[in-house]
C-alpha cells in the first residue's frame, strides 16, 4: 500500500496554513531542538530542491555526517523568502521522492511528524486522519525506520493506541493517543503528558527527528 496521495494532500493543508503566518509565527521555536518555523519549512523542501550532486558537495563539507550535511543544506533553504517556501511546498505535494530504500512511509512520517514540529507549538490543531498516524506507527516500529527516523527505542515497550485499534511490543505498556506515540518515538516530548501505563516514565525525547529524506 502506498501513501502518496495522503502525503500530497498533507503537504498541501500545511502550505495552506504556512501561507497565513505572520512574521512572529514563523520565527517560533518548533519542536525540533535547533528548527524554527522557518527552518521545518526549508527542510521540507530540501528533497526537491536540492540535486545530488550538490548535496554531495554539502556531505564532503559536512565532513561525511548526513545528519550535518542536512542541517546545512536546510539552513540554506531556510533563508529564501517564506512565500517561496510555501510555493515550492504546494509545487512538489504530489512528489514520489523518498530516501533510498524505503517506501511511501518516510515521508508520510517526515510531513505527519513535522506538521506537529510547526502546528503544536503555535497552538494549530491536529486535522490528521488517525489512519494516517496508524500508518506512520507501522512504519515507526520496523527496524529499517532506525536509521534516521526513530530517536526513542522501541524495545521493551508495548505500545497500545488509546484512540484506534493499533498495539505493538511486548514489555511495560506505553498507552495514548496514535499522534502522541508517534511522537514520542520520534524524539518528542510535547506529548508525554497524553501518556500512561508503566512505561510511560521511562520515556524520553528530544532530538529532531527525522534527517532522511
Amino acid at each position: 500500500m502506498d501513501h502518496w496521495d495522503t502525503i500530497a494532500s498533507e503537504r498541501l493543508a500545511l502550505a495552506d496554513q504556512l501561507d497565513l503566518f505572520s512574521p512572529e509565527q514563523w520565527d517560533t521555536q518548533s519542536l525540533c531542538d535547533a528548527w524554527t518555523v522557518r527552518d521545518i519549512a526549508g527542510h521540507l523542501v530540501v528533497p526537491h530542491v536540492t540535486s545530488i550532486p550538490a548535496f554531495l558537495v554539502t556531505f564532503v563539507a559536512a565532513g561525511g555526517s548526513f545528519s550535518r550535511a542536512n542541517v546545512a543544506a536546510t539552513a540554506k533553504q531556510a533563508k529564501r523568502p517564506t512565500s517561496d517556501l510555501v510555493a515550492d511546498i504546494r509545487r512538489y505535494a504530489e512528489s514520489r521522492t523518498k530516501p533510498p530504500g524505503f517506501g511511501s512511509e518516510a515521508p508520510l512520517a517526515e510531513v505527519l511528524v513535522h506538521g506537529q514540529d510547526i502546528r503544536i507549538p503555535l497552538g494549530l490543531d491536529d486535522t490528521t486522519a488517525v489512519a494516517s498516524w496508524v500508518a506512520v506507527l507501522d512504519f515507526l516500529v520496523m527496524p529499517k525506520a532506525r536509521r534516521g527516523f526513530v530517536s526513542q527505542s522501541v524495545q521493551d515497550f508495548h505500545f497500545v493506541a488509546s484512540d484506534v485499534d493499533w498495539a505493538h511490543g511486548t514489555g511495560d505498556e506505553v498507552r495514548g493517543p496514535a499522534v502522541a506515540l508517534a511522537l514520542t518515538i520520534m524524539g518528542r516530548k510535547a506529548r508525554l503528558g497524553d501518556l500512561s501505563g508503566p512505561g510511560a516514565s521511562r520515556l524520553g525525547g528530544g532530538g529532531h527527528g527525522p534527517v532522511v529524506g
